[in-house]
């Protein structure tokens, strides 16, 4: 048996998602093993010591340090994760593909398709390979509906529903991040949470949306001032002190996709009782199937082959659904986010070693924020409005 390569990984940003890419590279070697990669956790840049010394202590880095130009400046690192704030996203993925370094990071890729765009150019003028955050397109279950779609099993689609609520903004009393500005957030919910929906519909179907119309509403337009950092959406101290939140609660778009298919998008930060529930649903002439995050594990299907039967069938996700068989040995016993963000892990280093394009990459990231820029654009001109199109994404069959 051939050596284990080892590859080089600096993470950018210590908070949520950054300790989850250092984790999930470390589960590479045992869960992909016929890549042969053994990633290795070389230095994380933060500005904050408490999660420098995370860094080093919890997550085994060799280095810590202050600023992402130390990571990548250092030879031995050979794939970035960024996983910084929104604002900090385009300067830092262009420093990185300028300095040679594929690089995977979280969405919105940018905070505007403009950004986006700068992203996508410098990756593509330093031929690096990138990936995108855009992890439930790994859960076995969406694995499972996207090849019921292009086998042609559902029939011609004619319209899905997308949604994604969660109410981690819902308090009054949340503090004002910078996720509530538009400088240094984008667009709110819909960079946050509806880019998700985007690329779901998308890599769905294989058909890229065309056209939006949309509404979007600021449902709490005050929050406290933050008097701390934390990590995460918690564990934030506020003051007295309020200011504006300056993007967007909510969003309810209509959309068209290239094949003719519809499609109906909505997403909230605000929605009280949802912690989480993200969901698809596609609908063709010979069947439907349907997936919530809320129960990742498991699907609905009704398919028109044969008999009267009305209703769905709930299947349990297993050996024969996308990526799980690497993680579980039976239907029934679930997978994780974690586990999902491992996929998204080994698709990046898999692009990074071999020149492959299995995971999300710049395009996708881009293609999305088209779609949000679009309805940004919309919800103001109260107009349908078109979405450009990009070459490159992974959408297709």
């Amino acid at each position: 048996m051939s050596p284990m390569r080892e590859i080089g990984i600096g993470v950018v940003s210590l908070g949520w998602m950054g300790r989850l890419h250092s984790t999930s590279y470390q589960r590479i070697a045992a869960r992909f093993p016929e890549l042969g990669l053994r990633p290795r956790l070389v230095v994380a840049a933060d500005p904050v010591p408490a999660n420098q010394e995370a860094a080093r202590e919890q997550f085994g880095f060799a280095r810590a340090v202050a600023s992402i130009e130390e990571v990548l400046a250092d030879p031995e690192v050979e794939a970035v994760s960024i996983c910084s704030p929104n604002f900090l996203h385009r300067d830092f993925a262009v420093a990185a593909a300028q300095a040679g370094k594929p690089f995977w990071i979280e969405k919105p890729m940018g905070v505007s398709a403009a950004q986006s765009r700068e992203i996508r150019a410098a990756a593509q003028d330093a031929r690096v390979a990138t990936a995108v955050g855009f992890n439930y397109r790994h859960a076995p279950a969406v694995a499972h509906l996207r090849a019921l779609v292009a086998s042609g099993r559902l029939g011609r689609i004619t319209n899905m529903r997308c949604w994604l609520m969660a109410d981690y903004a819902s308090s009054p009393d949340g503090a004002l991040t910078w996720r509530y500005d538009r400088e240094k957030a984008g667009s709110g919910v819909i960079g946050d949470l509806l880019s998700h929906g985007a690329d779901l519909v998308a890599h769905v179907t294989g058909q890229r949306i065309t056209e939006v119309s949309a509404r979007t509403d600021v449902f709490i337009p005050e929050r406290p001032i933050p008097t701390s950092v934390g990590v995460g959406h918690g564990g934030i101290e506020v003051g007295s002190a309020r200011g504006p939140v300056a993007n967007e609660d909510w969003v309810a778009a209509l959309a068209t996709l290239s094949g003719g298919a519809h499609a109906t998008l909505e997403s909230s930060r605000v929605a009280r009782g949802h912690r989480s529930d993200y969901a698809i649903e596609v609908y063709g002439t010979e069947g439907s199937a349907r997936w919530s995050f809320t129960r990742m594990n498991e699907f609905e299907v009704m398919l028109g082959e044969g008999g009267a039967e009305h209703g769905y069938t709930t299947v349990f996700a297993g050996g024969d659904h996308g990526e799980y068989s690497r993680f579980q040995p039976g239907p029934g016993i679930p997978l994780s986010f974690d586990d999902l963000k491992t996929i998204e892990a080994a698709r990046f280093l898999a692009d990074v070693a071999t020149g492959s394009r299995t995971a999300p990459n710049a395009s996708d990231g881009l293609a999305a924020a088209e779609v949000c820029d679009a309805i940004v654009r919309s919800a103001a001109s109260r107009a349908w409005t078109d979405v450009p199109e990009v070459e490159g994404t992974t959408i297709g069959f």
